[in-house]
């Protein structure tokens, strides 16, 4: 017999930038949430339907049109909060109609029920993840963990093989290395999670591999100035 996992999570990919769009919830109660619902509206409220979920909020881990233009609209279609980033992406979010344009995404600004701090923790159904705030990508940029499952879902922070991009408005290199090194890394090598971009990968397996932040790379001092992820 086997037991049911507190959290279970989809990915979801939207937008032409193709972000994860990730769908977390309890299975307990059978209610979820939305990390970063950029777009494609149908496709999101499609995916909770087919596995029956009851969305009861939004989080955003930062404010780029591809992780965040959907969300106001959502929002206001479910009745439900949101939550996230942190208030230095203000910024970003106020900008999203224009960057939208820009695009060719759909963009709405907003203002989050709750702008999210370092420390703070947020529920979805019966479960409480714990929130970390990791600029460099952007200054607001926040990181969600569900400890007991060893999950983070990262946004542009850390990707598989890569980091996010610091050269937008306000990016910053060594405030991005300093977030992945001091916020993340403690948080285990065995934590999987999902990036805002590509495949799924775990922290220990960035240690060793990551050309940007792994271990050697980081004593050596070889990490680039400035980098392209694909976020």
């Amino acid at each position: 017999m086997t037991t049911e996992p507190p959290l279970r999570a989809a990915i979801v990919p939207v937008t032409p930038l193709q972000q994860n769009c990730s769908l977390i919830w309890c299975t307990q109660t059978m209610r979820g949430a939305f990390v970063d619902a950029g777009g494609d509206l149908p496709r999101l409220k499609a995916a909770a339907a087919q596995v029956g979920v009851t969305i009861e909020r939004l989080l955003v881990t930062h404010g780029h049109i591809d992780h965040c233009g959907g969300t106001a609209i959502l929002a206001k279609e479910l009745g439900v909060p949101i939550e996230g980033p942190h208030a230095e992406d203000r910024f970003w979010i106020d900008r999203l109609a224009d960057d939208g344009r820009k695009y060719g995404i759909a963009g709405t600004p907003f203002e989050p029920d709750r702008w999210l701090e370092d420390g703070d923790r947020v529920t979805v159904g019966a479960l409480v993840l714990d929130v970390y705030h990791c600029p460099g990508h952007t200054p607001g940029h926040v990181v969600f963990h569900h400890a007991p499952s060893q999950l983070a879902i990262v946004g542009d922070v850390l990707f598989q093989g890569s980091i996010g991009r610091t050269d937008f408005p306000r990016g910053n290199h060594q405030d991005l290395l300093d977030a992945i090194t001091t916020k993340l890394w403690p948080l285990g090598d065995a934590t999987a999670f999902i990036c805002g971009h590509g495949p799924m990968s775990s922290f220990g397996h960035e240690r060793k591999s990551n050309p940007f932040v792994a271990d050697a790379v980081l004593e050596r001092g070889r990490a680039s100035p400035n980098t392209s992820g694909p976020g």
